[in-house]
């Protein structure tokens, strides 16, 4: 396993951030092991607001609007997900997924904290096991995802399998930890990694990877389907 090069930011302005609870739990925070008692493993500055910006700049404020999360972890990146939501004007939900029932805890206390809990679905269990059948109970479609549970190469393609039905037109799937971090040549799982080098040639659409975005594994993926090009589509959209 190579180590990763870039890691999270902390010299950065926490006035910056979407959500004044998310900034308090980063005041005092500059390093890697005191993030972990108060963000976990969140994919931090600037990913927070990569995922904001752009999940902001693609719903539309007068639809009703449910986006997905794989790994809820501490919450951190549920409340960018639901600021974003809130932000828009649009009503939704943000349905989350986390295998971890204390994690979760501390997740529910962060969200509510942050003024979401209204707006936040929570879902304990494996994905492996409970997201394909949730997400094909969804009605309406799902607008925008982020995928950051598990990393495995299998579990990753199997989320997005399920995940990719269920997308309206035009809709993001972010993707955390893309960094090729494992050594396939030595029998290590490809990961996120050699999952997107497939992406396209499987589904389609349009990727940008942004190799120096989160910490450890470092990099954040966008994929986005096709979209259409005549002027009246893009209104319906």
């Amino acid at each position: 396993m190579r180590d990763p090069i870039y890691h999270r930011r902390f010299d950065y302005r926490r006035s910056m951030l979407p959500n004044a609870h998310l900034a308090s739990l980063e005041d005092g925070v500059t390093t890697i092991e005191q993030a972990r008692t108060k963000t976990g493993a969140s994919i931090g500055y600037p990913g927070w607001l990569v995922i904001y910006s752009m999940v902001l700049a693609s719903l539309h404020p007068l639809r009703r609007h449910t986006l997905v999360e794989t790994g809820t972890n501490r919450g951190a990146s549920t409340i960018i997900l639901a600021q974003a939501l809130a932000d828009s004007g649009a009503k939704g939900v943000v349905h989350t997924f986390e295998i971890d029932p204390e994690v979760q805890a501390i997740a529910r206390n962060n969200i509510a904290a942050a003024g979401h809990a209204d707006r936040v679905v929570f879902h304990l269990g494996d994905t492996r096991e409970i997201f394909a059948p949730i997400l094909a109970s969804i009605e309406g479609g799902i607008s925008a995802a982020f995928l950051d549970g598990s990393h495995e190469q299998a579990v990753f393609e199997a989320e997005f399998a399920a995940l990719r039905p269920q997308l309206v037109r035009g809709a993001l799937v972010l993707v955390d930890n893309t960094y090729p971090i494992m050594q396939p040549e030595k029998g290590e799982d490809a990961r996120v990694n050699g999952s997107l080098l497939t992406l396209q040639q499987t589904h389609g659409g349009s990727l940008i990877n942004m190799r120096f975005v989160s910490w450890y594994t470092p990099g954040l993926a966008v994929w986005q389907g096709e979209l259409p090009l005549e002027a009246s589509d893009w209104e319906d959209s």
